[in-house]
């Protein structure tokens, strides 16, 4: 065979020649009759189109939901009332919550299109033994291809040829530097991060050349394989959904039991008609489905995802919002997130002398310190001639764009020159003084870089970088503290390695040797004689400041961050240590779990807090794990490497700035500004959502019970009705809803970020709710029967007396909204009364609305209403002034209670 790609072909572990031979091809690439052969075999190399529902399918799943169900049924018991007004408003909110769901569900979707755009879309090959460009989806197995610096590699390739190359593969792996490729063939367990002879389709090149020969195209390549794994992965449904579901559910199954019950009563034992008590069922029916709830559950939501958005966080998907409250744990990518996707020069080693560089990123604001004193570069020769030598062996640029800095050329190299410009050069002035005359160019081989300067009184330098152990073979001596030079100790210098590497920087050494005027070729024989080593540079890129504090909010929300990352497991813990991350202990690699089955892995998940050397399968698995332990989930990442385990998570977090198409599609919610800060704000904002939606379950159905109640007992005992179906859905549609809604608006309680998450599985009804229901429902119900029976008593129609009803139940709302603001803390004081402007509009809004439905005739001859006289009035507020004292005692009988010791309680 060998012409054919083999998935299960390990080809980072084959030599270039036997990768060459297993695809039947050679350095002169194939024939054309043969490409065209090869690409009806094998296909055009792009990815699959996936499995995508129609319009009309994903509208239809809209409805497969048991709250829009429950309100679609009360828009049919409206309509069986022949109330075709109050049908058509239900109706409309179901059509907005459906449109909702198909927008974001669309959108949704475009996933899988948005990786198959990553491809190249050209390719520079050779076919009969000639250089030709061609698009990228002709490629095929055996094809040698062409890279250069600035390609989009347009499929997975073995190198045959690397000169200089290096390889931007943040998409695959989040490692932020780019990665020195070669041709040797490695371990054929290598990470992905590793396997320096491959070139992965769809990553980038960032410097050198190299050639390769087309071992997997299509949906064979690495990028095709996370593409199949995005496919698979199956998305989590969200918590509150999942609440809602049993709650509705329960809510159904609890109405149409009633009803049953009261029917069956009322036909055979009191003897009515069926038709009579049909009616009553259905009036019973209206009072206890709160119809409102989807609707203040889209708007809660919505406004949750308008606050987010101005806190920098983009809402994908409306429950996701919600999500976001009861996340337990934050599974975070490294490189620009918790860091700032920026190199920074940290620290800087001389002889006797280990400084620390303060900034960060490329703005060159910044100094040096040395055991916690700030030292002036200008009194320390070694410092200045150490930065001012990784200045001159640099080949980076840095300019001045708007109100920021930018690198033209390697990300290290421009941290050396921003590190110089901290130490007072001007590197204009610089390049002027001291001009380059010949470079060595960086090779894998060698792992250094060295240029020869003049200056203008013809002395000559040589300046060299690189490799530390490399550098140091190169050299015999040490500048010492004076300014002169002593015998190399190279157990020093190998210690102080270890140490900077310890903190999870990159080292480069540096070095300098003095050449005559006339010497002006440089060559690889010049480096060997002896150099004077200058001393060692460390760099990374360092965490944001205002994501070290996130994760301290994080922690005290009860909330535990994981780093999970692509990067080398020194430099992730490192970075974790600095994070002050719960467990900085213990790195775990990707090939570490690996060798776990999964439930060792479940004992290992939540102990280990930094993950290295990551795939996408081990982020996936990292992920589904701790789901599997009932935690609930974000994720966050930018790369393709990051999309599936984005999908699987219960809120995936992408990169609005610098990540991939792909993962913005995969996730819930984007990051306008990359910034793991922004997840710690939104999980504030999702804990406030939560709290709004539970006080306005709380609101609405104790007004359903105490209307519930009502009929149930006036059917139970033989009494008139005391409020009529048509009365009960004006209440329920205008004025619970009406103040409802305002309950949205409220903002975050002060313990918000200071309690832990709640569980997955908490049940919405909590034995507190349950109570906080029945109390108030027996409260509303002894309220509506109170001023029914008692006018009737001072000789009040029976129209009057159900107005009088109707508006002590939404009195009693008003003054209930005011009390439920603060669940667990006192109402009474101004700032509590006064409310936000939102509960104020709401209560002038319902208030307006109830005027006219008392006294205005249209209003008397649809809903039999007769107006209020001022006596009544008085009596009415007055019974709402009572509920809001009683509802005040609750909570401060509940709060002595809670103070009390346990043991004196039990």
């Amino acid at each position: 065979m060998t012409e054919r790609s083999d998935q299960s072909i390990e080809w980072h572990s084959l030599g270039s020649e036997e990768a060459l031979a297993k695809v039947d091809s050679s350095e002169k690439g194939l024939s054309q009759t043969e490409a065209d052969r090869r690409l009806k075999t094998h296909g055009r190399n792009r990815l699959p189109a996936g499995k995508r529902r129609g319009p009309a399918a994903r509208l239809v799943a809209q409805f497969n939901n048991l709250l829009i169900q429950v309100l679609i049924g009360a828009a049919a018991v409206t309509a069986l009332l022949g109330h075709w007004i109050d049908t058509w408003v239900i109706l409309g909110v179901v059509v907005v919550n459906a449109v909702i769901g198909f927008a974001q569900e669309g959108k949704a979707e475009q996933a899988l299109e948005a990786i198959r755009h990553m491809l190249s879309p050209r390719a520079s090959v050779t076919r009969d033994g000639k250089r030709r460009t061609l698009p990228a989806e002709e490629l095929v197995p055996g094809d040698v291809v062409l890279v250069e610096p600035g390609d989009k590699v347009p499929a997975d390739l073995r190198l045959v040829r690397a000169r200089n190359l290096r390889i931007q593969e943040a998409v695959l792996t989040g490692e932020s530097v780019a990665v020195e490729k070669a041709v040797e063939a490695v371990d054929s367990d290598a990470d992905l991060g590793n396997r320096v002879g491959m070139a992965y389709s769809g990553t980038l090149v960032a410097g050198g050349q190299g050639v390769g020969v087309v071992v997997a195209t299509g949906a064979g390549t690495e990028i095709g394989r996370i593409s199949g794994m995005l496919a698979d992965v199956e998305s989590m449904t969200t918590p509150l959904l999942e609440q809602m579901d049993r709650f509705a559910r329960l809510l159904a199954i609890v109405i149409v039991g009633i009803a049953a019950a009261v029917f069956a009563y009322g036909f055979w034992w009191q003897h009515r008609e069926a038709t009579e008590m049909f009616m009553t069922v259905v009036g019973l029916a209206v009072a206890a489905i709160p119809e409102g709830l989807p609707a203040i559950l889209t708007v809660t939501l919505a406004i949750g995802v308008q606050r987010m958005a101005g806190r920098k966080a983009i809402i994908r998907r409306l429950p996701a919002v919600e999500t976001l409250g009861s996340v337990s744990i934050i599974c975070s990518d490294k490189t620009g997130t918790l860091t700032r996707n920026e190199m920074t020069l940290r620290t800087v080693v001389t002889t006797g002398d280990a400084f620390i560089v303060s900034g960060a990123g490329y703005d060159p604001h910044g100094g040096f310190s040395a055991d916690g004193s700030e030292v002036d570069p200008e009194r320390c020769s070694a410092l200045k001639e150490a930065v001012r030598a990784a200045a001159r062996c640099n080949d980076a640029s840095l300019r001045h764009q708007g109100d920021q800095w930018q690198v033209d050329g390697d990300p290290m190299e421009g941290a050396l020159l921003v590190g110089a410009m901290k130490a007072g050069l001007d590197l204009d002035e610089e390049g002027e003084c001291l001009p380059r005359t010949d470079v060595i160019p960086f090779e894998t081989e060698h792992r250094l870089m060295a240029t020869l300067n003049h200056d203008h009184h013809g002395h000559g330098y040589i300046f060299v970088k690189g490799a530390p152990e490399r550098i140091l073979d190169l050299c015999g001596e040490q500048r010492n503290g004076e300014g002169g030079s002593e015998p190399l100790d190279r157990s020093y210098w190998e210690s102080e390695v270890e140490s900077i590497a310890a903190e999870g920087q990159r080292v480069l050494g540096i070095a300098v040797r003095k050449v005559p005027g006339d010497h002006r070729e440089l060559r690889y024989d010049d480096l060997e004689n002896d150099m004077v080593f200058l001393g060692l540079l460390g760099l990374m890129d360092p965490p944001r400041e205002e994501a070290i504090a996130a994760v301290q909010d994080c922690r005290t929300a009860g909330i535990r961050v994981k780093m999970i990352t692509g990067d080398h497991a020194l430099t992730a813990g490192g970075i974790a240590r600095q994070l002050k991350l719960e467990n900085t202990d213990e790195v775990l690699t990707g090939h570490e779990v690996d060798q776990l089955d999964d439930e060792a892995l479940a004992r290992k998940v939540m102990h280990v807090d930094v993950f290295a050397r990551t795939t996408p399968e081990h982020k996936l698995r990292l992920v589904t794990a701790l789901q599997a332990l009932g935690q609930v989930v974000a994720m966050t990442g930018d790369g393709v490497n990051d999309a599936p385990a984005l999908k699987r998570a219960d809120v995936g977090v992408a990169m609005g700035r610098g990540g991939t198409e792909v993962a913005r599609e995969s996730a819930e919610m984007v990051l306008a500004d990359d910034n793991f800060a922004s997840v710690a704000r939104a999980v504030r904002e999702g804990r406030t959502v939560y709290d709004n939606l539970k006080k306005a379950i709380l609101f609405l159905l104790p007004v359903n019970g105490g209307e519930s109640l009502a009929i149930l007992i006036a059917v139970m005992v033989g009494l008139t009705l005391p409020i009529t179906p048509l009365q009960i859905l004006w209440v329920n549609m205008v004025s619970s809803v009406g103040l409802a809604m305002a309950l949205a608006f409220e903002p975050p309680a002060p313990n918000v970020m200071r309690r832990p998450p709640r569980r997955r599985d908490e049940p919405m009804l909590s034995a507190f709710l349950i109570w906080r229901i029945g109390f108030v429902s027996l409260l509303f119900v002894s309220g509506v029967f109170g001023i029914f029976a008692w006018s009737q008593y001072h000789g009040s129609t029976l129209e009057e007396a159900r107005t009088y009803a109707v508006n002590t139940l939404v009195v009693m709302e008003v003054f209930y909204l005011f009390s439920i603001r603060y669940l667990d803390s006192s109402s009474l004081g101004l700032p509590q009364i006064k409310g936000t402007p939102a509960v104020l509009i709401a209560v002038g809004v319902v208030v307006s609305l109830q005027l006219l439905f008392t006294y205005a005739p249209f209003m008397e001859r649809l809903f039999d209403t007769r107006p209020v006289d001022f006596v009544h009035g008085m009596e009415i507020i007055a019974i709402g002034v009572a509920l809001f004292v009683l509802l005040e005692l609750e909570k401060w009988v509940r709060r002595r209670w809670n103070e009390q010791p346990r043991k004196v309680r039990a």
